[in-house]
């Protein structure tokens, strides 16, 4: 009888551990545009963390993502673009961007500074 009731917990919990797997890669981590591609006034590196912050040299933006858009406040407006994600490639275009560009993941966030605030959010 226990082993039935373990193999039909089992069984329970295989659907969860596939829609699991299935789910998104997520954008945190630290990206970088390929090297041969030209970026005129764009960053080359940006770190996107789980607290909404994204950083690229000294400047430090709020992200938003909903519905395969990305938005960062810019000047405290949203700017969206839309994003398509895989687990070691990050795609943005639209928004101002003449052409799509795609950057790579190279390892994880670095922690925020503590004295570096977050944009506020123009929807509150």
């Amino acid at each position: 009888m226990r082993k039935l009731w373990i193999a039909g917990l089992l069984a329970a919990m295989t659907p969860v551990a596939a829609a699991a797997q299935k789910a998104a890669p997520s954008i945190v981590g630290t990206w970088r545009v390929d090297a041969n591609k030209k970026v005129k006034e764009g960053p080359r590196e940006v770190i996107i963390r789980a607290d909404s912050s994204a950083s690229w040299g000294k400047e430090t933006v709020r992200w938003r993502l909903a519905g395969g858009e990305i938005g960062i406040v810019l000047g405290g407006e949203w700017e969206r673009y839309k994003v398509k994600v895989k687990p070691d490639a990050l795609t943005l275009s639209g928004g101002d961007l003449p052409e799509a560009i795609t950057l790579r993941r190279i390892g994880p966030p670095s922690e925020r500074p503590a004295n570096v605030k977050i944009p506020a959010d123009p929807d509150a």
